[in-house]
């Protein structure tokens, strides 16, 4: 009995031991000064790492989220992300409105337009509609009417107008990636086709513009209204980065828009449509009903239904990938 009762007095012994070791690594006093980090802690850090590995994840719109224009400037800013992404930047710079895009989260898309090039076969017809309306970014005006020989255009293995060779061309392979150069001299490449805009000759290659861009004005790059050297103008580069940089302007010579192309950062150019009626470039907020449309260009004239209403036109569109 008394060796029982020894057993039992040096069994409650190491009980109150552990009970004290417990209550000095609550208070610090195993690992040195309060607020340390003892070995009981160590263990107990577990579950807390657990509950950040369980954190749910950020869940983003489903559709690209438009920023703003902000105040324009020669500064790059973001006005479009998608997934929390940056997708697209705006800036101006020599009086010309860009707005480059990250082909990684976006691409590009050749619409037909009723009347230019007419009814066909064509995937992307002349209004945004369905799926591609709730992931559009962006749309702009495309080139020259098709009869005035300009260049070719084609969509989906489909030919309106033949292609030239050495035109400046606009090509989308099916990959969703766009790229801009003379045609046979660079592009395509041996990726499958899904459209090609052409229209006149490369504004800008290399980094440098044209050596007509001065002293051809009406011949090289387009009549104008009322035969003005200086009107609006438009045109989509592609730079370094296979950013694409569609850049327009409400009055300015081809060097201009060549020039703030340049500083933009676009190696090769194509020129777009020009005149006030036909050069026209929107944002899309997304909500409820049909997206709101918000004007890109200061003082551009725009598009009666902004693209999202039948156009007689062809155009570009700008969606999420």
């Amino acid at each position: 009995m008394r060796a029982d009762g020894r057993a039992r007095r040096k069994g409650r012994r190491a009980g109150l031991i552990v009970l004290a070791a417990t209550a000095l690594a609550g208070c610090g006093g195993l690992g040195g000064p309060a607020g340390g980090t003892s070995p009981l802690r160590t263990v107990t850090g577990g579950p807390a790492r657990a509950a950040h590995r369980s954190r749910p994840k950020r869940h983003y719109p489903s559709f690209p989220v438009v920023n703003g224009l902000g105040t324009l400037g020669p500064r790059w800013h973001p006005v479009v992300t998608v997934r929390g992404q940056t997708a697209a930047w705006i800036a101006q710079r020599d009086g010309v409105t860009m707005l480059r895009f990250d082909q990684r989260l976006v691409r590009l898309v050749l619409h037909a337009g009723s009347a230019d090039p007419g009814s066909g076969p064509w995937q992307y017809g002349d209004t945004i509609r369905g799926s591609e309306r709730r992931r559009l970014a962006a749309a702009f005006n495309a080139g020259f009417k098709l009869d005035t020989g300009a260049g070719g255009w084609q969509s989906g293995g489909h030919v309106a107008v033949p292609l030239t060779a050495g035109r400046a061309s606009i090509v989308t392979y099916r990959d969703g990636t766009t790229d801009i150069g003379a045609w046979q001299h660079g592009i395509p490449t041996s990726q499958p086709i899904a459209s090609v805009r052409q229209n006149l000759s490369l504004l800008v290659d290399n980094g440098v513009a044209a050596a007509t861009v001065n002293s051809c004005i009406e011949t090289c790059w387009g009549a104008t209204i009322g035969n003005a050297a200086t009107v609006a103008r438009s045109a989509l580069g592609i730079d370094a980065n296979r950013r694409l940089i569609y850049a327009a302007t409400p009055s300015a010579t081809p060097a201009t828009l060549a020039q703030g192309l340049i500083d933009g950062g676009a190696q090769r150019a194509a020129e777009l449509d020009i005149n006030p009626d036909w050069v026209a470039a929107y944002l899309y907020h997304h909500g409820r009903g049909l997206p709101e449309f918000l004007p890109v260009i200061p003082g551009q004239y725009g598009v009666a239904g902004h693209f999202l209403a039948p156009y007689t036109r062809d155009f570009f569109a700008i969606v999420e990938r």
